[in-house]
């Protein structure tokens, strides 16, 4: 095909007529037929050349050129003209100047033509995705109403208006199959620029059924705390009202389950218990565990751990089938949960009654009645009876303060002793001065230390803060638990790096600036985080 002026505005026709369909700026077709007309001059012309193409916006007219660059020392011949060459053509010309010549158009044959083609296609793919971005970006979080295309290896592709999306088959409800045309609801999870990703199966994508069931959701005055699913079977949803006339539970189930049941629907019959949310973590997982009945609740909001006790009766409905009741309060209330049934609880608390009974009686040379009368009020180590105040012991029966005072004294005898034999055994395992001398580690901590070969400053320095408090890292896809170096001695990962980088920095490996900009700048990763969970 000759680019004559017979067919000139034929350019810009089909470029107008491609970009309507596509939805895209005529101008970025334009610039794709550029590129595949200066692809189809190179291979008439030489692929060295520099060929430049542009088509006149208004009159469609293409314009073929060959463009070279003015430089002091030609390396290549085909793009470059040294300054005396260039003069020839242009006067004046210098260092940097291009020197720009018209060549004839050029006939198009066939293969030429399927380039240009896939050249203009790529570009006009290119633009689609651009555009697509641009208009979805926004809308990520959202529920958006689209229609099945086909289906890829068990992945759905949906058109959603302007575009397309992708929804995975992890994404999908239990076995949900679909067919082409068939109408579908979808979460919008996430917007890259080449695809659009879809969910069915995300806690975010009940939350947000819910708010479009629920008129006092979408204003406000309901709000969902917390979503745990197993999708396509159960999930827990905890709700609060900020109107006291208002019951979150009763608003959110409607009339004779109305509300409620359009989202059990939209989700293939999956069970929805609405739950209080409530800001006492013990009370909330107590509403947690519904339909479960609970006993008792001890919470170690240190650890991040919480123990339930139910009733012998109870236990199966707690745990649930497969542990899934158990499992989904413990993501709605973001606690590990460990659940015993009162005979066990009771069985628990009698061994370690006997076995705290049993170090005081010895460690402290007591008899039996004694060490059990400590356990009893409250006492669970040597270290509290020796170095708590006074008067908290004075209060047991039969306990005056010269019998307080020896209590006292022989548990700190006992611990001194503990301290001299650890410390003993630390140099023993090779642990040097400069470690021992270490501000913040006990004699204990240095044996544990000692005994996997962190002997130095300079080993304890290199540490990372988990190899000591111990954490959850993922393996294979599973969440898996590192016991830390310092893990039993109750240190935390803030301990840790405390500890660590004041080694670096005794060390000179860091100085006082670079902590203080480090602190710095975790401080405000923290406070941009809590700002996004509290918009979320």
């Amino acid at each position: 095909m000759a680019i004559t002026s017979a067919n000139q505005l034929e350019l810009l026709q089909t470029a107008e007529a491609v970009a309507r369909e596509k939805m895209i700026d005529p101008g970025l077709v334009v610039e794709a037929m550029e590129e595949s007309l200066a692809r189809a001059a190179k291979s008439r012309y030489g692929s060295e050349l520099d060929i430049r193409v542009h088509i006149d916006r208004k009159t469609g007219r293409a314009t073929f050129t060959r463009v070279r660059t003015v430089v002091e020392e030609v390396e290549n011949h085909f793009t470059e003209l040294s300054v005396k060459e260039a003069q020839e053509f242009k006067e004046g010309a210098v260092a940097g100047d291009e020197i720009v010549d018209e060549v004839p158009p050029v006939e198009m044959g066939r293969i030429a033509a399927q380039s240009a083609k896939q050249v203009i296609l790529q570009k006009v793919r290119e633009a689609e995705r651009d555009r697509q971005y641009e208009e979805f970006k926004d809308r990520a979080g959202t529920i958006i109403n689209g229609q099945v295309k086909r289906e890829e290896y068990g992945n759905v592709i949906v058109d959603i208006g302007r575009g397309e999306a992708v929804l995975r088959r992890n994404e999908k409800i239990g076995r949900e199959s679909y067919r082409p045309n068939d109408r579908i609801r979808v979460y919008i999870k996430d917007v890259r620029r080449p695809q659009i990703f879809l969910s069915r199966t995300a806690p975010e994508f009940m939350a947000e059924l819910f708010k479009m069931e629920v008129p006092e959701i979408y204003d406000g005055i309901i709000e969902i705390k917390a979503v745990a699913r197993d999708p396509g079977s159960r999930a827990k949803i905890a709700v609060i009202s900020y109107d006291n006339a208002i019951d979150p539970v009763g608003a959110c189930v409607g009339m004779r389950g109305s509300r409620v049941q359009a989202v059990v629907n939209e989700l293939q019959g999956e069970k929805i218990d609405i739950i209080p949310w409530n800001e006492d973590a013990p009370t909330f997982l107590v509403n947690a565990l519904q339909p479960a009945e609970v006993s008792k609740v001890v919470l170690d909001e240190d650890a991040g751990k919480i123990e339930v006790v139910v009733p012998d009766d109870q236990l199966s409905l707690a745990i649930g089938r497969r542990g899934q009741n158990v499992r989904l309060a413990s993501q709605l209330t973001g606690l590990d949960i460990d659940i015993l049934t009162e005979d066990e609880e009771s069985a628990r608390r009698q061994a370690e009654f006997a076995e705290r009974t049993q170090i005081f009686m010895d460690n402290l040379d007591l008899d039996e009645f004694f060490a059990q009368l400590l356990v009893s009020e409250g006492f669970t180590s040597l270290e509290e009876v020796a170095y708590v105040e006074q008067d908290e012991l004075l209060v047991i029966d039969g306990v005056d303060e010269d019998t307080a005072q020896e209590l006292q004294a022989r548990a700190r005898d006992y611990l001194e002793e503990q301290n001299r034999l650890a410390l003993e055994h630390a140099k023993e395992l090779g642990v040097e001065q400069s470690l021992i001398d270490f501000e913040g580690l006990t004699p204990q901590m240095l044996e544990a230390l000692g005994e996997d070969g962190v002997k130095t400053l300079d080993d304890f320095a290199t540490c990372a803060d988990w190899e000591l408090a111990g954490g959850w890292t993922t393996v294979d896809g599973q969440r898996v638990k590192d016991d830390g170096l310092l893990e039993k001695f109750d240190v935390s990962l803030e301990e840790a790096q405390n500890m660590v980088m004041t080694a670096r920095l005794q060390l000179g490996w860091v100085t006082i600036e670079e902590l203080e900009e480090r602190a710095a700048a975790e401080a405000e990763a923290e406070a941009a985080a809590a700002e996004e969970e509290a918009g979320a």
